[in-house]
């Protein structure tokens, strides 16, 4: 599957759209905060436990896009946007969401 953020595939023109897809992930900020009060590897204000539980939900929504444009009949994904937000009452969650138009090229 061809996943990108531009509108098009270079030398392959879009034959058919079938409609925005996304993937979302939503993480529990307890995790970061018991991620962060145990890791070690913490140097220069950097986590990379942080960024591994990040690297995950990112690619765990990317995937899930993916699965649903597959599903629709696609096998590209152009114009693929991700984002992050905090959701809870006291940001005690982070979603990872991405969306992006299925197609077939």
């Amino acid at each position: 599957m061809i996943v990108t953020t531009t509108s098009t595939v270079e030398g392959r023109p879009v034959q058919q759209y079938l409609g925005i897809v996304t993937g979302e992930v939503i993480v529990g900020a307890n995790l970061f905060r018991d991620l962060f009060a145990s890791v070690r590897d913490i140097v220069g204000g950097r986590s990379g436990s942080y960024e591994d539980v990040l690297a995950r939900a990112r690619m765990q929504a990317l995937q899930e896009m993916q699965d649903t444009a597959r599903n629709l009949g696609g096998n590209a994904v152009v114009g693929v946007d991700i984002d992050y937000e905090v959701l809870g009452s006291n940001g005690s969650m982070l979603m990872v969401s991405a969306s992006g138009t299925a197609v077939v090229v």
